[in-house]
């Protein structure tokens, strides 16, 4: 039987992009726009896990919570979701009983790393390919240069004998290969190193595990799209 989780948010813009955080997951998602609506489908669907606003109309996330977490006849985990810095909301969300709390803007690794605790059916990789094309990257007023070897549309691994510090943050320009032939610039950070001094995958090159950072979704796009057609490699 498939796991399920429920996705609760009155903005479209939010479900839709929990959605996707999800789409490599073996999992069913249903999605709700009140606390109302997303306690009928609990009662209903039984799902593993909830993913909820806090801030909602007709019923709001800690009213729902409260309700789910009473409610003898289910076993479900809540996750809400709060505005970052309000002291004020992250008291709600734990007076609810909550089990987790993610804070808006939501973040893709952090969401799907809470998300696997409570459910570990929930994907934390991302679909990527094996290729090999020229990156140019700026760090501190410096124009460098390396491979790309393997990309996601979060990320790509960046062979390199550059030695910079994990959270750096990089300027990419890159153009995906034919069929797409596609130029991507995009901010980035350097999420973990495989150097000569930090070396953690003795199967790839030197270089550094590369993260994008406010990519538009339409780069996004294009890039699973070319991801698509390549051959996959191990997920890192």
């Amino acid at each position: 039987m498939a796991h399920k989780v429920l996705l609760v948010d009155d903005v479209s813009m939010f479900l839709e992009l929990e959605k996707d955080f999800l789409s490599l997951s073996a999992v069913d998602v249903f999605t709700a726009r009140n606390g109302e609506e997303a306690l009928c489908i609990c009662r209903e669907q039984h799902p593993d896990l909830v993913i909820m606003d806090l801030h909602m109309p007709v019923m709001d996330g800690a009213d729902c919570c409260r309700a789910i977490k009473k409610d003898p006849r289910l076993s479900t985990a809540v996750i809400l979701t709060a505005s970052e810095g309000k002291e004020a909301d992250r008291q709600l969300c734990l007076e609810a009983g909550c089990d987790d709390i993610l804070f808006k803007p939501l973040d893709r690794l952090i969401f799907l790393e809470a998300a696997r605790k409570h459910l570990p059916a929930v994907d934390r990789r991302d679909r990527r390919g094996s290729c090999r094309f020229n990156v140019k990257f700026r760090a501190f007023g410096l124009t460098l240069s390396g491979f790309c070897i393997n990309l996601s549309q979060n990320g790509l691994y960046l062979a390199t004998d550059v030695d910079l510090e994990q959270g750096t943050q990089l300027e990419l320009l890159f153009v995906l290969p034919e069929p797409v032939s596609t130029v991507i610039q995009t901010k980035a950070r350097i999420a973990w190193l495989n150097t000569s001094k930090a070396r953690r995958k003795s199967t790839l090159p030197e270089g550094l595990g590369v993260q994008f950072i406010g990519i538009s979704e339409t780069d996004r796009e294009r890039i699973d799209h070319y991801v698509s057609t390549l051959p996959p490699t191990s997920r890192v």
